[in-house]
């Protein structure tokens, strides 16, 4: 019985972590986390039994200790309480499901209690991957991609030696505006850009996707995982969702992970690595596949992707900067505050203001992140 907690558990990759659980009888669930949803957490709580159960909301969690009070479920609160999940000592490996820089540091104290972690929070290694990738190496701990684009990489490269890469090649849909110019995107709405062609997200990674900002966080985390300068990492668009990411090699061969859009996939991967299970679900067909077609990226109207390896370039603070101007950003887009376009110009003035910290440790990546977030709130 392997045995797993998951930190954002009411969320997109925490719920369908949950279905991949559901369908093997041999994952048990000993803690789950939320940031405030306890009408979903209590469900899961009812369904899976676990352990512990956080609530970073105190109030939220207080509200969840009554509800569940019949269960043998003790709940928790805070940064403390997710801290208690995430370092579990019956617990084998922690799903980072939870979206922000506030996976962070419940990611770091897995990582030193020796937990293995199944990532699916970017944050985590856009703003501190000089901090994390050491700190798993030190503690012997496996760092198993899930999103479908890194896991895709990861797949290709069983069995290979990383030293032989030529490049990496990640791929895009393109996002719901794939093919329109700024002057169109200033006129798209919020249910406009929900509408993702290919993948069932969040709403703040789905945002993410329009914009190519997602596109180029991938950049930034896959060089901290696969130990990639950015010169060697190319994204590429592919709208039929059908190739995940690709690997090139020094002799020229390049390698594929192709499958339907289902982050399933991905997740049970993570989980279960190295082996592979059955999982229910849709399968290619290639006889009936008409095309897959593959283009450039507009980086002249989609500048998401640009400014985040320009950040990534600058280095030290400056991919700290970028992503919090963007959570920012996407929030007050999605409180329907500021315009589609409004994202780009958030975070490129937020970029332009900073002055970068070099090597920084943990304390200052998140004290740049909140500087970051009232510099933004004292403007828009």
């Amino acid at each position: 019985m392997r045995k797993i907690a998951i930190l954002g558990s009411t969320g997109s990759i925490g719920t369908q972590t949950l279905e991949v659980a559901e369908a093997n009888r041999d994952l048990e669930v000993v803690g789950l986390t939320a940031g405030s949803n306890v009408k979903r957490l209590e469900e899961q709580i009812r369904k899976f039994h676990p352990r512990l159960a956080a609530v970073m909301d105190e109030q939220a969690a207080k509200d969840l200790a009554v509800r569940v009070q019949d269960t043998q479920t003790k709940v928790v609160s805070g940064m403390e309480g997710i801290i208690q999940v995430a370092t579990m000592d019956e617990m084998e490996i922690l799903v980072t499901a939870v979206v922000g820089m506030i996976g962070i540091r419940p990611t770091m104290e897995a990582i030193c209690a020796g937990k293995d972690i199944a990532l699916a929070n970017k944050e985590t290694l856009v703003t501190a991957g000089h901090l994390i990738m050491p700190l798993a190496k030190e503690n012997h701990v496996h760092i198993l991609p899930v999103d479908s684009e890194h896991s895709a990489v990861f797949q290709c490269l069983n069995g290979e030696n990383a030293r032989e890469i030529e490049k990496l090649i990640i791929t895009a849909s393109g996002g719901p505006f794939r093919g329109r110019k700024q002057e169109a995107l200033s006129q798209v709405t919020l249910e406009d850009t929900l509408k993702h062609p290919n993948w069932v997200m969040g709403q703040k990674i789905t945002v993410d996707s329009a914009t190519l900002v997602n596109k180029g966080l991938e950049v930034m985390e896959a060089r901290w995982l696969f130990d990639v300068d950015l010169d060697h990492i190319q994204v590429v668009v592919q709208p039929q969702s059908v190739i995940h990411s690709m690997v090139e090699f020094k002799d020229g061969a390049v390698m594929a992970q192709l499958g339907t859009p289902d982050m399933k996939l991905p997740i049970q991967y993570a989980l279960y690595y190295p082996e592979r299970r059955f999982l229910a679900g849709d399968r290619l067909d290639f006889a009936r596949l008409a095309s897959i077609s593959f283009e450039e990226p507009d980086v002249e109207t989609f500048l998401g992707l640009p400014m985040a390896i320009q950040s990534a370039r600058a280095g030290g603070t400056m991919p700290t900067v970028f992503n919090a101007a963007n959570e920012r950003a996407v929030a007050k887009f999605l409180r329907r505050e500021i315009r589609f376009l409004d994202i780009y110009e958030i975070i490129g003035q937020s970029i332009k203001q900073h002055k970068v910290i070099e090597n920084p440790d943990l304390d200052t990546i998140l004290a740049v992140e909140e500087e970051t977030y009232q510099w933004i709130e004292s403007r828009w």
